[in-house]
């Protein structure tokens, strides 16, 4: 595949600029890569909350991102994830399963990515996440409605008030298939996140991985809100994807 790329940095590393289906597209390039050309790939909000991310890339990994923001990780934006995958595997040599990082409603890219593509995930780390359309931005449930964020979400998922209701597309609903294909997950959650309810989400995850045989960490932090995200020490996170993605 003929794509046209540019260069550039990013917090002191190369990072190379290019597109696909013309939608902006990046990969970071560690300064000493490691040979099996592992990779993380950030679904939704880069550079934000990324002292994992910047841990990885220290440790060898490169770094990618393509934007399909405000699309809910509908199927629609799958096919858009599979067609960036094919091409930074083919055109950049990145190994074949990626580590997806899925923060907040970029959990929902992440988690459907694994659900319908197992065989190119080795890992996923999912951070405050979404995981029910109807929790977040729903507000069906304990959280508050985001009309904005709700209305787009449903258009994307052909929905309306009545069928949303009925909804079983959900990362939820597939905790099985990715439990069952053997993809570790690990997940990191503030308590006190009434933006994304973890009984509404990343508990029930928890319960339902475990319960299909999935090999899944939970972290918590006690008194912590939605944000911030992620750990100022990420090496429970490096520690848990260095061990069972590799």
């Amino acid at each position: 595949m003929a794509i046209t790329i540019t260069q550039s940095y990013w917090k002191e590393h190369q990072k190379i600029d290019f597109k696909v289906d013309n939608r902006e597209s990046y990969i970071v390039v560690p300064k000493k890569p490691r040979e099996d050309r592992r990779w993380v790939w950030r679904a939704e909000f880069f550079g934000a909350f990324d002292s994992a991310d910047m841990a990885l890339l220290e440790r060898g990994w490169y770094l990618a991102y393509h934007n399909c923001s405000d699309m809910y990780g509908c199927p629609e934006s799958i096919e858009m994830f599979k067609k960036f995958h094919e091409t930074v595997t083919d055109s950049f040599a990145l190994y074949d399963r990626a580590v997806l990082f899925g923060f907040s409603r970029g959990a929902l890219y992440a988690f459907n990515f694994a659900a319908k593509y197992p065989d190119n995930v080795s890992a996923l780390y999912l951070d405050a996440p979404v995981l029910d359309i109807r929790s977040w931005p729903g507000g069906i449930g304990s959280a508050k409605t985001s009309p904005k964020e709700w209305k787009e979400c449903m258009k994307w998922y052909g929905l309306n008030d009545e069928t949303a209701m009925m909804f079983r597309e959900n990362p939820l609903d597939k905790a099985e298939t990715v439990a069952k294909s053997g993809i570790p997950l690990i997940m990191v959650i503030g308590d006190a996140d009434t933006d994304v309810p973890p009984s509404e989400n990343a508990n029930i995850m928890d319960k339902r991985f475990r319960s299909f045989g999935g090999k899944v960490q939970m972290i918590t932090k006690p008194g912590c809100a939605h944000h911030p995200h992620s750990l100022k020490d990420p090496s429970p996170i490096v520690r848990f994807i260095e061990q069972y993605a590799l």
